[in-house]
C-alpha cells in the first residue's frame, strides 16, 4: 500500500484529508492488482481480457519496461507459475525488486537516459520462436528506460537531446515523437523484432487519455508519426540547431528516405493479431479518489480536460478557480484533475513540475482560509527530486516568508523545491513502483 510520510508534511484537517484521497487513488491503479485483475489461466487457457489464447505446446516470455514492471512482473509470475518460461524487466534505479525465477532485473536512467536494457531486449528477441506468446508489460518511464539509440546517434547525443527537450518545455508527447525516430526499438519496432511471435502488451498508463504510441514511446505499436514530425518539434522549440550533429543527421536521413526508414505503421503484418490492454491509468486513479470523496459527503467538481502547460500558470489558473469557489461560498467542495505540465527552465533553483505548480497555486490563494492544493507525480519523483510534489493553503506563502525566503524570487528562480522544504509542505511517498502520470486535487472546506 502506498502511504505518504505524514511526519514530513504539515497537519491539518484539509491537508489530511487530501492525502487520504490520494491513498485511495494508488490503490486503484496498483499495479500487481491491476496485472492480476486482467490475466486468468485455467489449464492450458490463458484468458487475457476479452481474448483466449492455448498454451498448449507453446513457451510464454514476458517483457517488462517501465518504473511499474517490479509489481507487473511479479503479478505475471504468480499468475502464471510454471507457464512462464522466463524474461526480462527494465526498471528505474530503486524501482527494482525480486520478479521470480528466469527473470533479469535491470535498472537504469529515468528521464535522461543511460546504459539501459535494449540489449538485453534484442537478445532474448533472437531466442523468441514464431509459435511463442511474448506479454510486453508497459508503464510510465518506457521511453528513457529502452533508450536503444540508432547506428552513427550515442547514448550521450540521445541524453543530451532530451535533455535539451526537457529544458524547453516541450510537451510530453512531442519528446516522445523525437525519441520515437532516434530508437532501434520504440514506436513499434520490438513488435518488429518480435514477428511472427504472438504479441500481447497489458498497459499501465500514464499519458492522459492512454494515447498507446507515446506510453513508453509505443515499442509494440504502430507509429503515426514521422521524421518530419521530429524535426518540425524541434524547430518550434528552436533546438533544431542546438541538437548533436548525429541527431540532426540521422532526423534529415530519415525525412529524405536515405538511409533510416520509417516506423511501421497501422497497416503493417506485424500487427496483425497483436492484442493491447490498457489495465491502469490516470482516469482510473481519479475515478477512486472522486468515489472516496463523494462517499465522505462531499462535492466533486472534474476538470473536463487534461491539466496541460507550464506548470506555474497552470497552478495559478487552478487556485483562481478554486479560490472564486471559496470566495463563493461553496459547501464542501473536491477539484480534481489529471494531466502533465511542463516546465521551461529559467533559474538555477531545483524541482518539479508538481512542486512548481503547488507553489504557484499558494501563491495565488496566500490568505484564503479553507482551501488547499495538491500536485502529486504518481511514480514517488518529481522532477531531479526525490519528494513526491507539494501542497499549499492560504498558509504556505506566510511560512516561507517566515523562513527568510522570498516566494516570488524562488517561484522565478525554479527554486521550489527549497521553497516549499521550508515550509513544511513536500510531499513524500518514496517510490510508488506504478507511474499514471500526475494528479492535481484542490478541497474547498465550506465551513
Amino acid at each position: 500500500m502506498i502511504r505518504f510520510d505524514r511526519s514530513r508534511v504539515r497537519a491539518g484537517p484539509g491537508r489530511d484529508r487530501i492525502l487520504d484521497l490520494l491513498e485511495r487513488g494508488f490503490e486503484a491503479i496498483d499495479p500487481g492488482r491491476c496485472v492480476r485483475e486482467a490475466l486468468c489461466l485455467d489449464g492450458e487457457r490463458l484468458t487475457i481480457g476479452s481474448e483466449a489464447f492455448d498454451l498448449s505446446g507453446r513457451r510464454v516470455w514476458a517483457i517488462a519496461i517501465g518504473k511499474a514492471v517490479a509489481s507487473m512482473f511479479e503479478a505475471v509470475s504468480e499468475r502464471l507459475g510454471s507457464a512462464l518460461r522466463g524474461g526480462i524487466a527494465v526498471t528505474r534505479y530503486g524501482h527494482g525488486a525480486s520478479t521470480g525465477a528466469g527473470v533479469r532485473v535491470l535498472e537504469a536512467g529515468h528521464p535522461i537516459p543511460d546504459e539501459s536494457g535494449a540489449a538485453a531486449i534484442v537478445e532474448l528477441t533472437h531466442t523468441i520462436e514464431s509459435d511463442d506468446l511474448v506479454l510486453c508489460l508497459l508503464s510510465g518511464g518506457g521511453a528513457a528506460l529502452l533508450a536503444a539509440p540508432p547506428p552513427g546517434v550515442s547514448l550521450e547525443d540521445l541524453a543530451e537531446t532530451t535533455r535539451l527537450l526537457l529544458r524547453s518545455g516541450a510537451a510530453i508527447d512531442e519528446v516522445n515523437t523525437v525519441r520515437r525516430h532516434l530508437s532501434t526499438l520504440q514506436g513499434g519496432r520490438l513488435a518488429y523484432c518480435l514477428h511472427p511471435a504472438t504479441v500481447v502488451t497489458l498497459v499501465l498508463s500514464d499519458v492522459i487519455g492512454d494515447s498507446l504510441e507515446a506510453i513508453a514511446s509505443g515499442p509494440t505499436v504502430p507509429d503515426p508519426t514521422t521524421y518530419a514530425d521530429a524535426i518540425d518539434v524541434l524547430r518550434r522549440h528552436s533546438l533544431w540547431k542546438r541538437v548533436p550533429l548525429s541527431v540532426l543527421g540521422h532526423l534529415s536521413a530519415g525525412a529524405a528516405s536515405w538511409v533510416a526508414e520509417e516506423a511501421p505503421k497501422p497497416d503493417d503484418p506485424v500487427f496483425r493479431g497483436a492484442v493491447v490492454e490498457v489495465i491502469g491509468s490516470n482516469a482510473a486513479f481519479l475515478d477512486a479518489v472522486e468515489r472516496a470523496a463523494q462517499d465522505d459527503d462531499c462535492d466533486v467538481v472534474r476538470a473536463p480536460g487534461p491539466a496541460v502547460g507550464e506548470a506555474r500558470d497552470v497552478g495559478r489558473e487552478l487556485a483562481r478557480r478554486v479560490g472564486a469557489l471559496a470566495r463563493g461560498g461553496a459547501r464542501r467542495t473536491l477539484w480534481v484533475a489529471g494531466g502533465e505540465t511542463t516546465v521551461t527552465i529559467r533559474g538555477r533553483g531545483r524541482g518539479g513540475r508538481n512542486q512548481e505548480l503547488a507553489l504557484a497555486a499558494a501563491l495565488e490563494i496566500d490568505g484564503l482560509d479553507g482551501v488547499c492544493v495538491a500536485a502529486l507525480a504518481t511514480d514517488g519523483s518529481d522532477g531531479v527530486t526525490n519528494a513526491a510534489g507539494g501542497i499549499g493553503d492560504g498558509t504556505t506563502a506566510d511560512s516561507i516568508r517566515g523562513a527568510g525566503l522570498d516566494p516570488i524570487e524562488v517561484l522565478e528562480d525554479n527554486d521550489s523545491h527549497v521553497a516549499l522544504e521550508a515550509s513544511g509542505d513536500l510531499l513524500y511517498t518514496g517510490p510508488t513502483r506504478t507511474n499514471v502520470a500526475d494528479v492535481y486535487v484542490a478541497l474547498i472546506d465550506g465551513s
